[in-house]
């Protein structure tokens, strides 16, 4: 089978999740026998053209831009004249998958243009970050998922939450929509057992405290305000031994006001951006990662923690629920409810044999389901239904 994949990020382009979801499950859907040729934007010195782990990547130009969504415009454009090429030249393809709305109209040219159809991955909506939508930009993108949702022969989702969310939000039938996991590759999460375990531990905390972290973005939907307002509660009951750690860029400044004006600056480090090495290392001194998310499509973060032996407390917004099992590989907790999270940081905390039990339990479901390889074998069925499909048809 040959595949043309549009996607707006991949590695070195790194974004979001998206290019972590492609880079990681296209090369098991090689393996699996189909050729993979991805459309996606020049960065960098990246190569125009490559090969990596199989998938022939490449990259397009994308024309001066005056905002955001004209750059958007510009990168449809640009996909759809190299896609259209592509498909006339080394043709024929069997079918088109697009990850979210901002290839969409590009996917949605080339699907009418030659005829194949299109799959599409909806990673997250608007409605879904935004709890709604509440002005111009968010029902501008909101059509644009509709749009994309609707001419998708099949739509893929990473949870049953997600399912839901996209056939109530953008009017989807039950039936068109798959359900297939985010996955990791656990290898990639080295434990480094050669470096200075103390000295860099003592970089974020003393000795005797500790060490809770999150790490992701700095926006309002990820809940960090929602830790902070928890931490009070941990702190009395740990006597002050724990220090709280937050990873990631963006704008923390209200975050750290609120941290000023809870009183308890001292027992919290915004550290800010981390390179992948020091956060494999940073998560071999943590006792605790949390992710108090008010919306989660999935949560990959859970992944990369389990994969590196953190335990993990997260909310129930979302996917979350579906990737943490409750008081089996982590603990759930309510979104947006600072007592909630501050009960089950401190079941983490006060329990380290029961740390230690989620951690092994927690590892051993990357494996179960969270395999990109078997990831690959669910997406390779839906492919295959599609082009069965589209055999049975005319055009």
């Amino acid at each position: 089978m040959k595949i043309l994949v549009l996607a707006w990020e991949f590695p070195p382009r790194i974004v979001g999740g998206i290019a972590r979801h492609v880079s990681e499950l296209y090369p098991e859907i090689v393996k699996l026998g189909h050729e993979i040729h991805l459309l996606t934007v020049e960065f960098g010195q990246a190569p125009w053209f490559e090969v990596v782990e199989g998938i022939q990547i490449h990259r397009i130009p994308v024309g001066p831009s005056r905002d955001f969504f004209h750059w958007v415009a510009n990168m449809n454009e640009s996909m759809g004249r190299h896609g259209g090429k592509l498909l006339l030249e080394d043709g024929p393809f069997d079918l088109i998958h697009a990850h979210d709305w901002l290839v969409g109209d590009a996917a949605i040219a080339l699907k009418h243009t030659f005829k194949i159809p299109l799959v599409a991955t909806i990673h997250a909506t608007e409605f879904g970050r935004y709890n709604g939508l509440h002005n111009p930009t968010h029902y501008y993108i909101n059509d644009k998922e509709h749009l994309l949702a609707h001419n998708a022969w099949r739509v893929i989702v990473c949870t049953n939450y997600m399912r839901r969310e996209i056939e109530q939000v953008l009017r989807s039938p039950w039936d068109k929509i798959d359900v297939i996991y985010n996955g990791i590759r656990p290898e990639k999460k080295p434990h480094p057992d050669d470096f200075d375990f103390w000295g860099f531990r003592r970089r974020f905390a003393t000795d005797t405290e500790r060490v809770v972290y999150y790490v992701g973005r700095m926006a309002h939907e990820k809940g960090v305000q929602v830790l902070l307002s928890a931490a009070p509660k941990i702190i009395w009951e740990m006597a002050g031994a724990v220090k709280f750690v937050i990873i990631g860029s963006g704008n923390t400044e209200h975050l750290k006001r609120q941290a000023w004006d809870l009183g308890i600056w001292d027992k919290c480090f915004f550290n800010g951006f981390m390179s992948d090495s020091d956060l494999d290392q940073f998560q071999t001194v943590a006792d605790c990662a949390v992710f108090p998310s008010l919306y989660e499509p999935f949560g990959i973060v859970a992944l990369e923690s389990f994969a590196a032996r953190v335990p993990v407390v997260v909310s129930n917004a979302g996917g979350f629920p579906e990737v943490v099992r409750h008081t089996k590989t982590g603990i759930v907790t309510q979104a947006a409810n600072p007592e909630s999270l501050a009960w089950g940081i401190l079941e983490v905390l006060k329990s380290p044999g029961y740390a230690k039990w989620l951690i092994d339990n927690a590892y051993a479901d990357l494996e179960q389901r969270f395999n990109w390889a078997k990831l690959a074998v669910q997406t390779e069925a839906v492919y295959d239904r599609v082009v069965r499909e589209r055999a049975q048809v005319d055009w």
